[in-house]
């Protein structure tokens, strides 16, 4: 099966493997790398993670709002199905594409991506949430109705400082997700580094392309050790 599907994709074409020896020339326009681009890559990659922190936090946000409508314990049958169909269908629809939707919508530039990965993260997260609020401890609900809490009370009182860790680790690991996404919707013209990106691609300035790429790999090096850090310490 596994032949069969290389074979089906052309892998086993002899014209396609010839082409295979180009990237040796492709890599050796590479280096040296250019540190001319350095200052317009750090000002990209900052707009990409500003990008990843605002449509984390809207996206989180909106996520929590949708969770609330979705939760078993919180939402009637007919508004808990309405809201889990919207949040699947927000989470069916990948980030690059949220990010030609806002382009057109919105324009070119970062708006379009805070946007795309607002809605990507909402529908991603959203599930994640009401799941957590569908799994909250009976003896701790159990505690809070026999107080005669109402629902909004439950999610206030027991629902939300039972999830909170689990939110929060959520959060920071969509951030991490977030600005490694924010580089793929820029391919697109919604901002960030993914345009530059593709800028310097179309106009083979690879020596470029690799200094970015270069900086963009220890950002989200170090985004990743810090968010790691973070939850293993806070939220383990």
């Amino acid at each position: 099966m596994f032949i069969l599907s290389l074979w089906q994709v052309g892998f086993f074409d002899a014209g396609r493997l010839a082409k295979i020896q180009n990237i040796w020339s492709f890599l050796a326009e590479m280096f040296p790398p250019d540190s001319s681009i350095i200052p317009l890559a750090l000002s990209s990659i900052y707009e990409s993670v500003v990008m990843a922190f605002a449509g984390t936090l809207m996206g989180g946000g909106l996520a929590l709002a949708l969770a609330v409508f979705s939760a078993r314990l919180l939402a009637p049958p007919t508004v808990r199905a309405f809201f889990r169909a919207v949040l699947a269908l927000i989470r069916a629809v990948p980030a690059i594409l949220w990010a030609l939707i806002f382009v057109v919508i919105a324009g070119f530039g970062p708006l379009a991506g805070v946007l795309a990965l607002t809605f990507y993260t909402a529908g991603y997260l959203g599930k994640l949430f009401y799941e957590a609020f569908d799994s909250v401890s009976s003896e701790v609900l159990e505690a809070v109705r026999g107080v005669g809490a109402s629902r909004l009370q439950q999610l206030r009182f027991a629902i939300l400082p039972e999830s909170a860790n689990y939110i929060l680790s959520q959060l920071l690991f969509i951030f991490e997700y977030n600005v490694r996404a924010s580089s793929i919707v820029g391919l697109v013209g919604a901002g960030g580094v993914g345009y530059l990106i593709l800028a310097l691609t179309q106009s083979l300035r690879y020596s470029g392309l690799l200094t970015v790429v270069l900086i963009l790999l220890a950002f989200v090096l170090a985004i990743d050790f810090a968010s790691s850090r973070i939850r293993a310490r806070y939220f383990a």
